[in-house]
């Protein structure tokens, strides 16, 4: 049998590379990308051929992302708490833990916790030219709000 598993950034082709949540900082995200104090742990990077990354991001009650979108797509894993995801010119959708959120390439969108929960989902997407995302303006609070009223929620 063999036990030749190495850890850290420094794990040969033959090893597995680990990363030890201990060894990984949680960061304020950038403000000029989302509205209020978000929370990003990254999980992995793209290191050597591959282009995906994944991070856990923690949105406080009524924070939420800008209006973006991400050239290969993006997958949302919904850990805990609630929130909503929408699409432009479609419908605000809630989701909870254990949801999962397929988000195809170039599809304008947001997302982010509901006005009184918070939520946190591993986002993953791959980059395509060293770039996973195109960051647009801000999805305001007159329409955040507007977005919860009278709309049909599905899970």
């Amino acid at each position: 049998m063999n036990t030749n598993t190495q850890t850290g950034s420094d794990a040969g082709a033959e090893g597995l590379l680990i990363s030890h949540s201990s060894t990984r900082a949680t960061v304020a995200v950038p403000a000029e990308w989302f509205t209020g104090l978000v929370q990003l742990e990254m999980l992995f990077s793209p290191a050597g051929p591959d282009r995906a990354s994944a991070g856990l991001v923690t949105f406080p009650a009524g924070a939420r992302t800008h209006w973006h979108s991400h050239p290969l797509g993006q997958t949302l894993l919904v850990t805990a708490g609630a929130g909503y995801v929408q699409r432009a010119g479609g419908p605000l959708q809630e989701i909870r833990p254990g949801d999962v959120v397929r988000i195809p390439p170039h599809t304008r969108h947001w997302h982010g916790a509901m006005p009184e929960s918070s939520m946190s989902h591993i986002a993953i997407q791959e980059a395509l030219d060293g770039k996973s995302a195109d960051w647009m303006e801000a999805v305001s609070d007159a329409d955040y709000a507007a977005s919860g009223e009278g709309s049909a929620c599905g899970g």
